[in-house]
């Protein structure tokens, strides 16, 4: 199984901090802190009216439910690891953090003039580092319980959209699944700007 970070990896890396918080964030707001949750959430209707910028941060780092959670660290476990052992600590923290705020640019289009409407979870940061480590490791897989085969990276991106999009369109809960086409784009577009080159290695690799 590709993906899977190794001991030296885990050493002061941006991307272990990262899983640790939102983890331990995550569960103090569904089990110990409602409040903490409520304060979270990002609501496109504030966030000018109430300045409410913030938001756009910790939005990701707290989750609808522990399903939700489980769902986007499993992703981030595998794909963010080597990645930011590819990219480096600065771009990969930039990555994430700018993907977290421009991931919701297109939620925030859509409800900015809906007062009921709220959204939790990291979707955007996890789907651009999902689709800017398959530019890097086309050839990567990971296994997701009961499915007993290797899935491979391209088609869990795949997959993965197509969720997204289908649960948008359903418009029920507070997961923000608009944001993770958003954040797939946008984490094209970030190894675009940081390294063209590997779209050209891409390539090659996918023309053999």
């Amino acid at each position: 199984m590709a993906g899977r970070p190794s001991a030296r990896e885990l050493h002061l890396s941006i991307a272990l901090l990262i899983f640790g918080a939102t983890i331990v964030a995550s569960l103090v707001a569904l089990y110990a802190a409602p409040g903490l949750l409520e304060r979270c959430l990002f609501r496109p209707y504030w966030l000018v009216r109430k300045s409410r910028y913030d938001t756009l941060i910790t939005s990701g780092f707290v989750h609808a439910d522990l399903p939700h959670l489980v769902f986007n660290m499993v992703t981030f476990w595998f794909f963010a690891f080597p990645l930011e052992r590819r990219i480096g600590s600065t771009a990969f923290a930039v990555l994430y953090f700018s993907s977290l705020v421009l991931s919701d640019l297109g939620t925030y289009l859509k409800h900015r003039n809906d007062p009921d409407y709220a959204s939790l979870g990291a979707s955007g940061a996890i789907s651009a580092v999902l689709f800017a480590n398959i530019v890097y490791f086309p050839t990567q897989s990971l296994f997701i319980i009961p499915i007993p085969v290797p899935i491979p990276a391209p088609l869990f991106a795949v997959g993965y959209v197509a969720y997204s999009w289908y649960s948008a369109r359903q418009a029920r809960g507070r997961i923000n699944h608009d944001a993770h086409l958003g954040g797939a784009l946008y984490g094209l577009l970030f190894v675009l700007l940081i390294d063209p080159g590997a779209y050209g290695r891409l390539l090659e690799f996918v023309g053999g």
